[in-house]
């Protein structure tokens, strides 16, 4: 069985330099807060343009940093996709805020302008007081950030920008972590800049969050150990997490770019097998970091037996996801945008993601793709 996302290969590559970095963190012995932290978040500030960073515990935890920094309150509302992980629509309600899930683009995605319009309304209507948008760069590409910062600013409302799958993308010559008022990303190991465990990131341009941020992520600390100037939280990454990332940012930028020729690649062998599936688009003006590389089978495809029969071939496949996030128990009493998120529907049923890592061959794709493309079409 081929990997999914294959970890080893990299690491063979910089296991050395990664050895070095741990060793260096073991001899000093500043496991919390040490020195690398802040080198990571510097690295960082100059990949993606962005100002102020500061490293966390989580990708989630980020996004609770985001939050706590725009001054979420209990009952305030927020505009989420439903199509995505559970973590953007928790934070939320972590901060007793209100989702209202909104629709997204069938090419793309990624949540839908129009449904934030009719989720606006919709609100109105049903008396929540909205504050922000957050979008999310599903599988790679940023959303259409520009027409979406427009319609925030005519409704005032923020946008943060939950880019856990999309860090290394880029928007209009701009890097993601660099698009809106906020933006936040996850170094999960299976994310396109993974660590060895949990660690995520905060990015703003705005000092004023930042700083708030950086309060919160250390229980509400002021300017004086043991004085609090906040509620807060445990969101420190552990040194030993930015020592590994330090290393993987290094080689991050040739990935970006493997992953971009393999995704091409995907899909030219799609195109000349003319396999009936419909394949992923990057928006005009925007590069994908490749996250994942998700197709829609046909609905006359049962996707449970696709799968069976790519495993079977020694190919693994995900599905993310199969049920989206308004229809789980948790979130089923939140309010939905007026549209009834009929995409969000429907790509839950017929989305599927294949193997994709930097590190993949154009062979390893030939063989997924004429194997996928047999299945589908008996």
């Amino acid at each position: 069985m081929m990997d999914f996302i294959d970890l080893k290969k990299q690491q063979k590559l910089i296991r050395k330099n990664i050895d070095h970095r741990i060793s260096k963190v073991l001899n000093h012995g500043q496991y919390i807060l040490g020195p690398e932290v802040k080198e990571l978040e510097n690295n960082l500030s100059l990949f993606s343009k962005s100002k102020y960073i500061l490293c966390c515990s989580s990708g989630t935890d980020a996004l609770l940093l985001g939050l706590i920094s725009l001054g979420l309150k209990p009952n305030d509302g927020v505009i989420v996709p439903s199509f995505t992980f559970a973590s953007t629509a928790e934070a939320v309600c972590m901060l007793g805020g209100v989702p209202f899930f909104s629709d997204v683009n069938i090419d793309t995605f990624n949540i839908c302008e129009n449904s934030i319009l009719n989720s606006i309304t919709e609100a109105k209507k049903q008396g929540v007081t909205l504050k922000g948008i957050i979008t999310v760069g599903l599988f790679g590409q940023p959303c259409d950030i520009d027409n979406i910062i427009e319609i925030a600013n005519r409704n005032k409302l923020w946008v943060l920008d939950d880019a856990a799958q999309s860090f290394g993308s880029s928007y209009k010559n701009k890097m993601s972590g660099n698009l809106c008022d906020i933006s936040t990303t996850s170094f999960f190991p299976a994310k396109p800049l993974g660590c060895y465990g949990d660690g995520g990131a905060f990015f703003t341009n705005n000092e004023h969050y930042y700083k708030i941020a950086y309060s919160a992520h250390l229980h509400g600390m002021g300017s004086n150990k043991y004085e609090y100037d906040r509620i807060g939280m445990n969101g420190r990454i552990d040194t030993i997490q930015a020592a590994i990332l330090i290393e993987k940012l290094k080689i991050f930028k040739s990935e970006l770019i493997n992953r971009d020729k393999l995704a091409e690649y995907y899909k030219r062998q799609f195109l000349d097998l003319s396999t009936n599936i419909k394949l992923p688009k990057v928006i005009s003006g925007a590069t994908s970091s490749w996250a994942q590389f998700t197709i829609q089978l046909p609905l006359s495809c049962d996707r449970e037996d696709f799968q069976i029969k790519m495993k079977e071939k020694g190919i693994p496949t995900a599905i993310y996801y199969p049920i989206p996030i308004h229809c789980q128990k948790p979130y089923k009493k939140f309010p939905i945008s007026s549209d009834k998120l009929r995409n969000t529907d429907l790509l839950s049923k017929c989305v599927i993601s294949l193997p994709m890592h930097a590190y993949l061959s154009f062979e390893d794709i030939r063989y997924i793709s004429k194997i996928a493309h047999d299945i589908i079409n008996n």
